[in-house]
């Protein structure tokens, strides 16, 4: 008979579980002796915790389905914390296996004994769960493996203690139905559709499921029908985007920009969204962004059915048969000359492949990426969803490993990049295909950016030394080298250009550390708080003019 660590892993694998992302310690020991009785799982090793959560957060957005974490003890989950914030924001299914004491050791306090539960509630608020004895461990993991991809997806968390995995008697057991989700009911969908009729300006916000190609066309068409406008969240789990979908213009990250692209409709109608609010408090300004004057209505949670709600009020409008208006083919000219973040953007999107994978965690160097990636063959958009950074090279980790054949580009600011610098030791492990470029500009800049809009007090040097990155300044190139990863450091935009190509041409893991200045420089960031101020005061042709240049 199988012991619980064997018996888990073929009930993980019998669900479809077929990777686990692991950063094992002594308790976990008998779960690793165990990887070889199960192959149909794929273990991928990780040198951070925050690495192993952040790829499968990546995995699970590209496969449709959850990955299994391994992580050492309360310790260990503590280290992967912040990413699993990234996936429960998300709505991402993860399985999040945290191995523990022994039953009987918990007793005596050692070391490394902690409250694991308390912990994990943080990210698992509706599933956490002890096993407390092999034989009910397989039926524990079942009811995880259904949470994590209940509607909508969430992390569940299984702590397994040593005793429970290596004792004999584990039984596996048969996987849990697929969950079913059901669109908005008809009193909700003509309720909308009255709405829409009555005139007004009226926005659909898409968010989640809602952000992939069969729910984008549906809500294209009610848009093409009848005068809707289309908005995204501002950081969408995973976004459909390129030549052939629908363009869909993102909420603002900053809460000024945001309030004046709101500011015209009388109704805003969320699909698998929430209202839009700001993502930090300022002296002085709103927290949530939908004016007072606008009407909110829910089409579709996240545990309904997105493209068959759309498809409903579709229908209620009579908008089946109406042509979409779909993002034509475009691309922006090679760049030239000394390098900046903008003309990386404009590289990738002259550049971009068929069918890649964008992996976006470039902050404010990424400002200019929507825009230069939108007319690009089509391509999946991996962005932030929980704020907490350090998730872009995990994610595209992930992404990677769930889409072999495709080529993954992750851009990140360099600030976040040295919170998981170590998911390059397993990109050049696993040989994945993913193409790392670091935006070094030695700042972090959307803190400085931040700094100036807080109103804080006049800035001293110690406190803008918190801010800045110089002395000494990273080299990325030669740490990703020191971690098995082919990299070259550019600074124009030439280099940079034959570089992506390179890396391009020769699928494998690569990095492109790009010098280049800061987006938003001193003069800018000082400038950048008054036009926010004065945006409620200036005619709205004015106004979105300023921020189609602030934030196109």
């Amino acid at each position: 008979m199988p012991n619980g660590a064997q018996a888990l892993l073929k009930t993980l694998a019998d669900a479809g579980v077929e990777v686990c992302f692991s950063n094992p310690g002594t308790s976990e020991m008998h779960f690793v002796a165990a990887l070889d009785s199960e192959p149909r799982l794929r273990a991928v090793l990780c040198l951070f915790e925050g690495v192993a959560t952040g790829a499968a957060d990546g995995y699970a957005r590209m496969a449709g389905k959850p990955a299994a974490t391994l992580l050492h003890l309360g310790c260990g989950l503590g280290n992967g914390l912040a990413n699993l914030h990234n996936a429960r924001k998300g709505k991402v299914p993860v399985v999040n296996i945290v191995g523990d004491h022994a039953t009987y050791h918990v007793q005596y306090d050692a070391q490394l004994q902690s409250d694991i539960e308390t912990v994990a509630r943080n990210v698992s608020p509706d599933f956490v769960r002890t096993s407390k004895s092999t034989d009910a461990l397989c039926k524990d993991a079942v009811d995880a493996i259904a949470a994590a991809r209940g509607l909508p997806g969430q992390v569940a968390t299984l702590i397994l203690p040593a005793d429970v995995s290596w004792s004999e008697g584990g039984l596996p057991c048969p996987p849990p139905p697929a969950p079913r989700a059901d669109a908005a009911d008809d009193a909700t969908v003509r309720a909308i559709a009255d709405a829409i009729r009555a005139g007004g300006k009226t926005a659909i916000l898409l968010g989640g499921t809602a952000l992939r190609e069969p729910a984008l066309i549906a809500a294209a068409r009610i848009a093409a029908h009848s005068g809707v406008k289309i908005l995204a969240e501002t950081f969408p789990t995973r976004m459909q985007r390129g030549a052939g979908l629908p363009a869909v213009e993102r909420i603002a990250y900053l809460a000024e920009l945001a309030t004046l692209q709101l500011r015209e409709f009388t109704n805003l109608i969320l699909v698998d969204a929430k209202a839009p609010v700001s993502f930090f408090a300022y002296p002085g300004k709103r927290s949530y962004l939908v004016p007072d004057s606008c009407t909110v209505h829910t089409l579709a949670t996240p545990a309904q059915d997105a493209v068959a709600s759309l498809e409903k009020l579709a229908a209620a409008l009579g908008a089946t048969s109406t042509q979409p208006v779909l993002q034509v083919a475009q691309r922006p000219q090679r760049p030239l000359g000394k390098l900046t973040a903008a003309k990386v953007c404009k590289a990738v999107g002259h550049l971009l492949p068929d069918n890649a994978i964008i992996v976006d965690e470039a902050i404010t160097s990424g400002l200019m990426l929507g825009v230069m990636t939108a007319g690009a063959p089509r391509h999946d958009f991996i962005t932030l969803t929980g704020g907490a950074i350090g998730q872009g090279l995990p994610s595209a980790v992930g992404a990677a490993v769930a889409c072999p054949q495709r080529p993954v580009i992750a851009l990140i600011g360099d600030g976040s990049a040295m919170y998981t610098i170590q998911a390059l030791w397993t990109l050049a492990r696993e040989h994945l295909n993913v193409t790392a470029i670091i935006f070094n500009n030695a700042s972090y800049s959307v803190l400085n950016v931040e700094l100036e809009r807080v109103g804080a007090d006049t800035i001293g040097p110690k406190a803008k030394s918190q801010l800045d990155l110089h002395g000494p300044v990273l080299d990325f190139a030669r740490l990703a080298q020191g971690m098995g990863v082919h990299a070259v450091r550019v600074e124009t935009a030439e280099e940079f250009c034959k570089a992506l190509e390179y890396a391009l041409a020769y699928p494998g893991p690569h990095l492109i550390e790009a010098m280049v200045p800061e987006s938003l420089d001193g003069a800018k960031r000082r400038i950048l708080p008054w036009m926010l101020r004065a945006l409620p005061s200036l005619p709205t042709p004015l106004a979105r003019a300023l921020k189609h240049k602030i934030a196109p």
